[in-house]
């Protein structure tokens, strides 16, 4: 067995591939020309792993442009580490910064900056690339780690291991289990959370209803291999925009707890006076919830500083751009705003008097619920309201007359960063998660004219909100329904789940995450693996972090948001991987000090 230190870093897409950025940055200064060897351990592509491999479809886009798409720091992160700039993905391709790219475009530039940062690394460090997948991790808390890989025969050394897994399978929860068993009886179609681009969707036959649950970014994917994935094509653009259907598509009947689909991008770039973030959720707020101890309730401590951090930059925007909208002077209206209570009658009040038109209040109730209370009185008259409000919603977002919901967006990267710093404190559970990504991390304003599209030309059909799903063991069907039409149904003998698995240790399909909490890992409530906010190490339940693991990424409670980090914003993600990445320089340092020479010989 190899006495060289080593890390092992399993996961190598874009989360392992910044870790392995950030400890080529910080070695210099804290290692040296020391021997090392960094193991890297999954069964896809360094750099793009799963995710963005580039053998995908070429239909499938991003939803960022590629100007905001960056793996390399700058002045605006916070870093103990140097900063080492690098292109955007517009600018490194070359193309045009306001386009979407394809994600084995994106892909090709993540296998680019993994390279770059390997070629980084001094020749006193190895790197090796393993193809396969981790099992298990052992070991003492206070010796040597032992990593268990797929189909080796010994495990490998370990003085310290760094999960940077991303995504992953779960297994199915109880629901998808009992969905599974039905459709298995009945001969049907179950599709349950996955991948969209994993999932075999040859099983979804041409012209058949296919009942769709989620209504998200894993919808839109879905949506495009379906159609034009199997021969479809548009026609005109615009308003105009026409499907011309080849005849093999099914039919999607799509519907969510919301019943629309998610915001679309910003359309136009933010200019002008930007709010000043943060203003009411920042790092006094948060220093004051971390001195409270105990658990830090989310909805009930949180959510109104939140609430009140995203009112400020929405109406900071909307008085310094727009004023000829607001009746009320900003020096009047930013000290009543300021000793409001959030979310309180005062507080609305004030905003009721100051800002005339309800169109220009930020309501994130009603934004959370768009159809509360509505009722359809057919399936058509639903399918002519839905299109009507993602019409709307395309013609707001595109138009910088409504530019308080940019800055309404740079508000959620702000409170996202406080959320950060709470770590295992706070537990909000998939409901934040949700509603960001509904709110900020929407599909390209051109997906959305191709759902119109796809609707008026019927391959698409809405169910409504608060979409249930039944099982129909007399007609050996799927059926949902919505209360928006009341006493209507669909059926089907299809029933995709179009979302991600959710993260939870417990049903993970990863038996490393599994075995290290049957272990001992501390997990929360809602099943993300808890590390220590200063440093990414893991949790055990007695409360200690372990010194030798580490782990980042959407499955721990140090999560960053699932977008890519977009240039100038401060990159929470790239701060957390460069203070891991330095606390485990320094800890191999310290520990190849504390080791006997090698013997002369």
């Amino acid at each position: 067995m190899s006495t060289r230190p080593s890390v092992v870093v399993v996961g190598a897409g874009p989360r392992g591939t910044g870790f392995l950025e950030r400890l080529a940055a910080n070695l210099p200064e804290l290692y040296g020309d020391r021997p090392l060897d960094v193991h890297l351990v999954d069964p896809h592509p360094p750099g793009p792993g799963r995710i963005w491999r580039t053998e995908q479809s070429p239909l499938l886009w991003m939803n960022s442009q590629a100007e905001d798409v960056t793996m390399f720091t700058d002045e605006t992160v916070d870093l103990e580490g140097p900063v080492r700039p690098g292109p955007t993905l517009a600018e490194w391709a070359g193309i045009d910064g306001r386009t979407f790219p394809t994600r084995p475009l994106q892909g090709a530039y993540l296998r680019w900056v993994y390279e770059r940062a390997r070629a980084a690394l001094p020749p006193s460090v190895t790197v090796h690339e393993h193809r396969t997948g981790a099992l298990r991790i052992g070991g003492p808390r206070e010796g040597r780690q032992r990593v268990w890989l797929e189909g080796a025969p010994v495990p490998l050394p370990a003085d310290l291991v760094v999960l940077t897994v991303g995504h992953l399978d779960a297994e199915p929860d109880r629901e998808q289990r009992a969905l599974a068993d039905f459709a298995a009886r009945h001969g049907l179609v179950h599709l349950p959370p996955d991948f969209t681009a994993d999932s075999d969707l040859s099983v979804l036959p041409a012209g058949e209803p296919v009942i769709v649950r989620g209504f998200g970014l894993a919808f839109v994917d879905l949506m495009v291999l379906l159609t034009e994935g199997r021969g479809g094509r548009y026609e005109g653009e615009g308003d105009d925009l026409v499907y011309v259907p080849s005849g093999r598509e099914p039919v999607l009947h799509v519907g969510s707890r919301r019943g629309v689909p998610y915001h679309s991008k910003i359309g136009y770039a933010l200019d002008g006076e930007r709010p000043p973030l943060p203003r009411f959720f920042g790092t006094e707020q948060t220093d004051a919830l971390l001195a409270r101890g105990g658990p830090i309730d989310f909805r009930r401590d949180v959510w109104p500083l939140v609430d009140k951090e995203l009112g400020w930059a929405h109406y900071h925007r909307l008085f310094s751009t727009h004023p000829e909208r607001t009746a009320l002077p900003w020096s009047d209206f930013e000290k009543a705003y300021e000793t409001a209570e959030p979310r309180g009658a005062e507080l609305a009040a004030l905003v009721a008097a100051a800002v005339p038109d309800p169109a220009d209040r930020l309501d994130l109730d009603a934004l959370d619920h768009p159809l509360e209370g509505a009722r359809f009185a057919s399936a058509e008259a639903l399918q002519e309201g839905l299109r009507g409000y993602i019409t709307a919603d395309l013609d707001r977002r595109h138009d910088p007359a409504h530019s308080a919901d940019a800055a309404v967006f740079a508000g959620l990267l702000s409170a996202y960063g406080q959320l950060v710093r709470l770590g295992s404190r706070l537990d909000p559970g998939g409901w934040w998660h949700g509603f960001f990504s509904y709110l900020a991390s929407g599909p390209p304003g051109p997906r959305l004219r191709q759902l119109l599209a796809l609707s008026r030309a019927g391959v698409v059909r809405f169910l409504g909100p608060r979409v249930t799903v039944e099982t129909d063991e007399e007609r050996g069907l799927f059926r949902a329904s919505s209360d928006a039409v009341p006493g209507g149904w669909t059926g089907a003998r299809a029933l995709v789940e179009a979302r991600l698995p959710d993260p939870t240790l417990e049903l993970t399909g990863s038996p490393l995450l599994r075995a290290l909490h049957e272990e001992g890992a501390r997990a929360t409530a809602s099943g993300l693996l808890v590390v220590d906010p200063v440093d990414g190490r893991i949790l055990e339940r007695d409360g200690r972090p372990h010194p030798r693991r580490f782990a980042l990424g959407p499955h721990t409670t140090a999560r960053a948001g699932g977008a890519f980090t977009r240039p100038r914003t401060g990159g929470v993600a790239f701060g957390q991987n460069d203070v891991t990445a330095r606390a485990a320089l320094a800890f191999l340092r310290d520990l190849e000090c504390r080791l006997p020479a090698p013997l002369s010989a």
